[in-house]
């Protein structure tokens, strides 16, 4: 998919499957979530790329799995070129010092026991980065100053900040082992607009001062399109489309992140009212069932019978545009086409 040599991350065959059993004294396997399904993608040292999808994709996981904090049922992910999969508890350990993670929930994240300072100083001292408790609250009140937090509110806990003010202490506690690939999983999700824009400057600012690399999810196009450089499009445990940033928005190829730009609402009046819409049918799949071929064809508007029964290779259109659809050279054209005709979408769209 790309040169290995300036990739930092790759992604390879990633699957996560989780049992479901049944019986209460003997327990057997009676079925598996398939959460990720086959995920492949790499990221380039120094890149954001984003991943989006409907809740319940498997964005989170996919996140997780990459940083072993679930162990993959199959697939390779590779750090500078060492599979991660295959380290041991200590060998990973260690790894963490390069790899981390900031979560989507900043109050249920953070211990409320603990102070600020024994939250992000915990990892300084568990991979001796600093020695002796003077020289870890130094450090502590520069990744304080670093986030934009007073240096000052090191003795205070987490019930004393606003929401924005505890992502911020939660990407102090990734940035405290020097960490280069962070995964950062919805982190403005909960927070209010207005907080959400401080958050994504911020993550901005920290990647070009101390050349980060992130993964970042996300629920929508409109979040990730400011931050990241490429975007991966997720549907029920596979990787659908994936692009360039620019290219993606001004022609996306898969019918399903065609769906999700329209539903993004644009803050023009006069356009939003002559775009056209694409709204979806039905519910997303079960992934305990997932539907044969496409995983997308039941609620696809311009799926054929070879969608079906055929799973759709990951191919690259050009450009590093890599779409899974049997039809997605003449997708846009259909779609339209499809929306035209369909008496599901808006008067006024349809007839501009």
């Amino acid at each position: 998919m790309s040169n290995g040599s300036t990739d930092l991350v790759q992604v390879r065959g990633l699957k996560m499957h989780f049992p479901v059993t049944k019986g209460v004294v003997i327990k057997r396997t009676v079925a598996h979530v398939k959460a990720v399904d086959g995920v492949t993608f790499s990221i380039k040292r120094g890149e954001t790329l984003g991943l989006v999808g409907e809740s319940g994709c498997g964005k989170s996981t996919t996140g997780r799995a990459i940083l072993q904090l679930y162990k993959p049922t199959a697939g390779e992910v590779l750090f500078q070129g060492t599979d991660l999969t295959r380290l041991n508890g200590e060998e990973m350990r260690r790894m963490r010092r390069k790899v981390q993670m900031i979560f989507q929930d900043p109050y249920a994240s953070l211990n409320p026991r603990m102070t600020v300072g024994d939250i992000i100083g915990e990892p300084i001292g568990v991979h001796n980065l600093r020695q002796g408790r003077a020289a870890i609250r130094e450090r502590v009140q520069e990744l304080l100053e670093l986030v934009g937090l007073n240096p000052y509110f090191i003795n205070r806990y987490p019930h004393e900040f606003s929401g924005g003010q505890r992502q911020r202490i939660g990407i102090a506690r990734a940035l405290a082992v020097e960490p280069e690939f962070v995964v950062c999983d919805e982190p403005v999700s909960a927070l209010d607009v207005s907080i959400q824009a401080q958050v994504l400057n911020l993550l901005e600012d920290l990647q070009q001062r101390l050349g980060l690399t992130y993964l970042f999810i996300a629920h929508g196009l409109a979040v990730v399109k400011h931050i990241s450089d490429r975007v991966a499009v997720m549907y029920l445990g596979k990787v659908v489309e994936l692009a360039e940033g620019k290219k993606l928005y001004a022609m996306p190829m898969h019918p399903y992140t065609q769906a999700l730009l329209s539903a993004a609402p644009i803050p023009d009046p006069s356009v939003e009212k002559r775009r056209q819409r694409v709204i979806l049918e039905g519910d997303v799949p079960s992934p305990l069932n997932p539907p044969p071929g496409c995983h997308f064809h039941t609620r696809c508007p311009i799926a054929i019978e070879r969608c079906k029964s055929e799973e759709p290779p990951f191919e690259d259109y050009g450009d590093g545009h890599y779409v899974a659809c049997w039809r997605a050279k003449e997708s846009i054209e259909l779609l339209q086409t499809s929306v035209m005709r369909s008496t599901r979408y808006r008067p006024d769209a349809a007839q501009a």
